[in-house]
């Protein structure tokens, strides 16, 4: 995505970014944007709306008030750029036309089609806390934490069982993230109980590779 696709003048800005954060709102859900990161958003926006406003009228028009808005649609636009070229620009779960909707660009992609990915996820538990669970994960094939070429990031199933799963199908909660680590928060009644995981890549176009082994954590 090019880096000019946000509007110039702050009357522009202004009602492209109410478009941009409406949508990105209702549907955070379905497009697998975390809760936090909406949150970010809306403080981003709040900032800038009340800014833009002391800003904008003759009565609160000062220096002070024109660098505060300068200096609130500064950090809005990196928030804006972050969240787009994280969790809009490549999801899979965003159509072309949806993103156009908000206000976006369709970002062309190659007549080369992307393959699905052929390699395996491979995945390090970390407790950092009570209840809570980090799955750290990178490429088999690879040392490093890079994603091999293609790839969006990575889909968690999970569950929370008594018995050790026979398959995949029996993690019945399904989770996705573009960077490592993952993280799972539980109620304090799970604690002790064992988690059971398994990940696997997934490219830029929804095309999923293989399954890794399903493993286990104690919920601390």
């Amino acid at each position: 995505m090019g880096k000019n696709y946000i509007p110039n003048s702050d009357m522009a800005f202004h009602g492209w970014q109410d478009v941009l954060v409406a949508g990105v709102v209702a549907n955070a859900t379905a497009w697998n944007i975390p809760a936090t990161e909406v949150v970010d958003l809306q403080t981003l926006q709040i900032r800038w709306k009340t800014a833009y406003a002391m800003a904008s009228h003759p009565a609160t028009r000062t220096k002070g008030s024109v660098k505060e808005k300068q200096e609130a649609r500064k950090a809005y636009e990196e928030g804006i750029r972050r969240l787009a070229r994280i969790y809009l620009t490549y999801n899979p779960a965003i159509s072309d036309q949806e993103r156009e909707d908000i206000g976006l660009p369709v970002h062309k992609t190659s007549h080369t089609p992307v393959p699905a990915p052929t390699t395996l996820v491979e995945s390090q538990v970390v407790l950092p806390g009570p209840a809570t669970v980090e799955i750290h994960f990178h490429d088999a094939s690879s040392a490093g934490k890079a994603k091999p070429a293609g790839v969006h990031g990575a889909e968690i199933a999970w569950a929370v069982l008594d018995t050790p799963p026979e398959d995949w199908g029996a993690l019945t909660h399904s989770s996705f993230d573009t960077h490592t680590p993952f993280r799972l928060s539980f109620p304090g009644n799970d604690r002790g109980k064992t988690l059971y995981f398994a990940l696997r890549w997934e490219n830029t176009t929804g095309e999923k590779g293989l399954w890794g082994d399903i493993q286990s954590a104690i919920i601390p």
